[in-house]
């Protein structure tokens, strides 16, 4: 099996050798370059093309935000975008949700237990959104509640695209269940839900579980403050 290469981008130095021995320690992951900021590590990012891009929010000379930017919407002739992990200390941060809406696969706070850390390359170097923690979920609806944004025609002709089905599961997604969570819910197989869920990505253009997620707050499918768990 092939190694997942990853870069780990953070202004602070004993943040990045300590992440690197963590990450470098397992037989699955390589670490293939660092970066102290976010314009460093965009040309990192470029110049090693990594599978996943570990990218602190707050950094001297461009933020992660920007960073984020830059490697998941970049120029003509460069065709690698790798997954980006927001790494925050803090629970709720403006950045990071304007980060996953950029595209961004999730956010881990950086005192999170080494073995999270670990699973969260992991699951997103696999294509998943790192969506599972309560916290993710609080954020993006306090985020969604600050930027009310009521449905336009536009949004709307995308979600009737959808069957009643696939507009459920989109639902359920925003509201922070996983897979098994809304297999047991809906009745369903585990397969059944991934393949609603590719089909609802597909339907949509979404990149991720992340952008769904954002999308379902912002096209008014799932309003800030539902429960549904």
């Amino acid at each position: 099996m092939t190694p997942i290469r990853v870069i780990i981008v953070d202004d602070q130095a004993m943040v990045r050798a300590g992440f690197a021995a963590l990450l470098a320690a397992q037989a699955d992951i390589d670490v293939v370059g660092e970066a102290p900021d976010g314009r460093a590590g965009v040309e990192v990012a470029r110049s090693t093309r990594p599978d996943v891009v570990l990218m602190d929010v707050r950094m001297p000379e461009m933020d992660g935000l920007a960073a984020a930017r830059e490697i998941l919407s970049p120029p003509a002739g460069v065709v690698h975008r790798p997954k980006v992990l927001m790494l925050t200390t803090f629970d709720v941060d403006d950045y990071v949700y304007e980060a996953l809406r950029a595209g961004a696969s999730g956010f881990l706070l950086k005192d999170a237990p080494p073995a999270d850390l670990i699973a969260a390359v992991r699951v997103v170097a696999g294509g998943e959104a790192l969506l599972a923690p309560s916290v993710t979920r609080r954020l993006i609806a306090d985020f969604a509640a600050s930027r009310p944004a009521p449905r336009g025609d536009r949004a709307a002709l995308r979600l009737n695209g959808l069957t009643p089905r696939e507009t459920e599961v989109l639902g359920l997604i925003a509201r922070g269940l996983s897979n098994q969570e809304i297999a047991d819910r809906l009745v369903l197989a585990e397969q059944t839900v991934k393949t609603h869920i590719g089909r609802v990505l597909a339907k949509l253009d979404l990149r991720d579980r992340a952008q769904a997620v954002i999308f379902a707050y912002e096209s008014g499918l799932v309003a800030p403050g539902d429960g549904g768990r």
